[in-house]
């Protein structure tokens, strides 16, 4: 008799466990996305991962199904990011978003998460041109990021406009605006768009523009373009009229080495030079409105966050990914992509 109480008390307790197992299962389901970042310290990357927070409790709550977000910081590291890959594969999750580290190695990813069937899409830093077809084309995944050279074509439109209103900034009076670039990655698509096109643009609206130095490759950060706005300041001086940075966090850093030289300091009497940026973050907001960028150009990183989660949920559940949205394909590209717009900001009050 105590044998058969033993026996049945072992049954009862196995029975709970298997219950109690399946019982959590069958009520977690919640989709697991995985966001693969290239680095928490990007300020516009900041915003773009803070939306996608916002976005995904509340597509949770609208479209009745919880999406729990898990990111991964690789810290400007592709060695790092493959790792963090290699986790996310063990994982299984049912979605994973990627801002890849380095643009050209996207490949690696793609193996990876097609050799577990893990769907995946592709966001802000767009895989590099060589890796096209193979990454993207094929893959048929998506490209969520902006038109590479609107940025770009809006800074130069800003410089037309900001010349037209005030042709002081040409403060030797020769005609031609002497300007420096600041870049943020050689074969970064973004970066070479907003280099070439804020230059042709410019030109091709009528200015006449001088480079007084090669392109300051600055890989997006800010102390990197103070450092290189204090070397170049020491070599060419006060020949420069005009700077473009491809990012906000280049401008700032330009403008943190100008003041240095007493220019940009928001102070009645102080001299300026023209500082046009990208992203529109709060700091570079803050900085236009005391006297030290001259403007910027928006890129919406709620917007991107926004539809990073919305599309990631359609890929999550094995859907077309614009289902259901008001998303439209870019009609220039080869493969999957939606373009988020940007806008000029030259004030703030």
């Amino acid at each position: 008799m105590k044998k058969w109480g033993l026996v049945l008390c072992l049954l009862a307790v196995t029975f709970s466990l298997f219950a109690g197992g399946a019982k959590e299962t069958a009520g977690d389901d919640a989709l697991d996305v995985r966001v693969l970042v290239w680095k928490y310290d990007d300020t516009y990357g900041s915003t773009v991962r803070a939306a996608m927070d916002k976005w995904a409790a509340i597509y949770s709550k609208e479209l009745g199904k919880e999406i729990k977000l898990t990111m991964y910081d690789a810290a400007d590291d592709m060695a790092k990011q493959i790792e963090q890959a290699t986790i996310i594969v063990g994982d299984k999750p049912d979605m994973v978003i990627i801002n890849l580290a380095e643009v050209a190695n996207g490949q690696v990813l793609v193996d990876m998460f097609d050799a577990n069937d893990i769907p995946y899409l592709f966001y802000n830093k767009q895989p590099a041109a060589e890796t096209t077809k193979s990454v993207l084309v094929d893959t048929g995944t998506i490209f969520i990021g902006t038109l590479a050279r609107q940025a770009g074509d809006m800074q130069g439109q800003i410089l037309y406009d900001l010349y037209n209103a005030d042709k002081s900034i040409d403060k030797n009076g020769d005609g031609v605006l002497q300007y420096i670039m600041f870049m943020g990655e050689p074969n970064n698509d973004e970066a070479i768009a907003r280099s070439r096109y804020s230059v042709e643009t410019a030109k091709s609206l009528g200015l006449k523009l001088e480079a007084v130095s090669d392109t300051l490759v600055c890989n997006w950060d800010q102390a990197l373009a103070q450092e290189a706005m204090t070397a170049t300041w020491a070599s060419v001086g006060d020949k420069i009229e005009v700077v473009f940075a491809n990012n906000d966090m280049m401008a700032l850093g330009a403008v943190a080495a100008l003041n240095a030289y007493g220019y940009n300091t928001g102070r009645a009497g102080d001299k300026e030079v023209v500082v046009i940026g990208v992203d529109a973050i709060d700091a570079a907001l803050e900085s236009i409105k005391n006297g030290g960028m001259t403007a910027t150009v928006q890129q919406d990183g709620d917007a991107m966050g926004k539809a990073n989660i919305r599309i990631a949920y359609n890929g999550a559940l094995g859907k077309e990914w614009l289902d259901g949205t008001d998303y439209k394909y870019t009609t220039e590209d080869e493969f999957k992509c939606i373009r988020i717009p940007y806008a000029m900001i030259t004030e703030v009050k």
